[in-house]
């Protein structure tokens, strides 16, 4: 029972970090954006939040500094994108390269080092219940801000007039500047509220997840986020619910080889990545269901009075 726990445990704190990741990237589909670059951004966010960790001992420092860097990323991709009017998908692979890159040249001088002791959180009282203590209440408090923040952007997106403009963005930005909208703009706050979110999570990555620096430790996790928009048709608590799922997928890995199951270990590392490649055939296999789902000016560029 108590590796159970530990399993859904570890389930939790691998999921937060894709949905963090994937909520922002739903903002910036919402909004008719295809931002490629999560890896890469995440990346970035990664070493400043750990070298903030390092100099500073503060992990909201070093969420800020992650959050900072994804957002300074994600405005160099939306200016390129969305003023300039390059193609999404080739910018996007850009930034996920120059972020690859950039951060293992600036956290060569960080692979040795270690930040400090970290504080150990627990909900009063429902922390010491057998099972469900270990596994639901025993976690950053970030990992119940993601749940709460997959909550609000649903609220946000089909309750609020401003979730209601940045959709209408998505499904014809033509039309909402025909209504006096400023579609551009709108785009680019979408593009700097999802690089923030891509930027904690390399942050929460780094700092509360592992906690240490390797180059490319994000190891995929950006396009798993990505992914995981499709997967969940563009909803906020499907992210979240597809997000727990493959980090479960992950944590079985370690899982299995802790109980010496005899699975070549190159196996069990694909198991995240295989489950992704399965639940999006899965998906494809229906495209009219994807149509009716997904915002449909998602990838296109809009030019103002053309």
């Amino acid at each position: 029972m108590n590796e159970m726990a530990l399993l859904l445990a570890a389930t939790l704190n691998a999921g937060t970090v894709l949905a963090i990741a994937g909520l922002g990237l739903l903002i910036n589909e919402r909004a008719g954006i295809v931002n490629l670059g999560a890896e890469g951004m995440m990346l970035v966010a990664a070493i400043a939040g750990f070298a903030t960790a390092v100099h500073t001992g503060s992990d909201v420092l070093a969420f800020a500094a992650g959050m900072g860097a994804g957002m300074v990323m994600a405005l160099a991709f939306g200016l390129l994108v969305i003023w300039l009017n390059t193609n999404q998908y080739a910018t996007g692979l850009a930034l996920s390269l120059f972020g690859a890159g950039f951060s293992a040249f600036v956290g060569i001088s960080y692979t040795q080092q270690r930040i400090g002791d970290r504080m150990q959180f627990a909900v009063p009282y429902l922390a010491d219940l057998p099972v469900v203590g270990p596994a639901l209440f025993r976690h950053h408090p970030l990992v119940y801000l993601t749940v709460l923040g997959a909550l609000g952007l649903a609220w946000f997106l089909y309750r609020s007039r401003a979730g209601l403009v940045l959709r209408a963005v998505g499904e014809s930005p033509e039309s909402a500047h025909a209504l006096g909208y400023p579609v551009r703009r709108i785009r680019l706050l979408a593009v700097l509220a999802g690089g923030a979110l891509c930027g904690l999570a390399g942050a929460y990555l780094s700092v509360i997840y592992t906690p240490l620096w390797v180059e490319g430790m994000v190891a995929g996790k950006g396009w798993i986020a990505l992914a995981l928009t499709t997967f969940a048709t563009w909803r906020p608590a499907r992210v979240l619910l597809g997000a727990y799922l493959f980090g479960g997928v992950t944590m079985l890995q370690f899982h299995l080889q802790g109980e010496g199951v005899q699975i070549p270990s190159q196996w069990l590392s694909m198991l995240p990545y295989l489950s992704t490649i399965v639940v999006l055939v899965l998906i494809s296999r229906n495209p009219n269901f994807i149509r009716v789902n997904m915002p449909a000016s998602l990838g296109k560029p809009f030019f103002p009075g053309a």
